[in-house]
């Protein structure tokens, strides 16, 4: 059976939110999706719980990517790059670019044909660590001194998820230090990049986005769209 590719076009992010906890009858085809490097990762999880969850992000992964290229989802390859960023390998062009985040028992993945993107998503939980004062940018952390208590939580999750997003974008992982890039941590408006240090006009090249999840949740959208407006189209 031929497979016909989807396209996506320049306005739009596809944003694709599944559980990773599904029943046992479903894993079969999850399982089928995987080559022989996932299903053997897999099985090194020590914990079921977690193998199967791998094996339900990974499956849908596949299965997602391969309805875009028009292809059997097992028969994807992936490739790395120096900071193990993952691409597909070998589709040609236009490329197809992808990134896949999971929390808790929640997966999300962002996808575009123009685009190259990052996705996070987080739980939110409470801490006891000073984390901002190690993770963020002098500007997040004093943007963070003026919050309230009660909306600190937030407004943390906020500034990690944008964060984490522009890093996963930008793809030169833990090599792009935390302090030389801003993000906004408000909760109204569009988030937006404000700083990137060497890159002057970075903010009007970046688009950044606010998901919409399940109450619990936060989580975010970065890509590089050159200046074009885009919206997330929820699949």
């Amino acid at each position: 059976m031929h497979l016909k590719p989807i396209g996506i076009g320049a306005s739009t992010i596809d944003v694709w939110q599944w559980s990773l906890d599904v029943p046992l009858d479903a894993l079969p085809q999850l399982v089928s999706a995987l080559d022989e490097a996932e299903f053997a990762r897999a099985g090194r999880f020590v914990h079921e719980r977690h193998r199967l969850r791998f094996i339900a992000g990974r499956g849908r992964l596949r299965a997602i990517l391969g309805a875009y290229l028009g292809v059997p989802a097992r028969r994807l390859s992936f490739s790395y790059n120096a900071f193990g960023k993952p691409r597909l390998a070998g589709r040609g062009e236009p490329p197809l670019h992808f990134n896949l985040s999971h929390s808790g028992g929640m997966a999300v993945l962002a996808v575009s044909d123009r685009y190259r993107l990052g996705i996070d998503i987080e739980r939110v939980l409470p801490f006891r660590e000073n984390l901002a004062a190690h993770f963020f940018s002098p500007a997040e952390n004093e943007a963070l001194a003026s919050v309230t208590s009660q909306d600190y939580l937030g407004a943390f999750f906020r500034c990690w998820t944008r964060k984490e997003a522009f890093v996963k974008a930008h793809g030169a992982g833990l090599s792009l230090p935390l302090e030389s890039f801003d993000v906004t941590i408000d909760p109204e408006g569009q988030p937006r990049l404000l700083r990137l240090d060497g890159v002057a006009d970075a903010p009007a090249q970046w688009r950044l986005a606010n998901l919409a999840l399940p109450r619990g949740y936060i989580g975010a959208v970065a890509a590089m769209t050159a200046g074009n407006a885009v919206a997330l189209n929820y699949r």
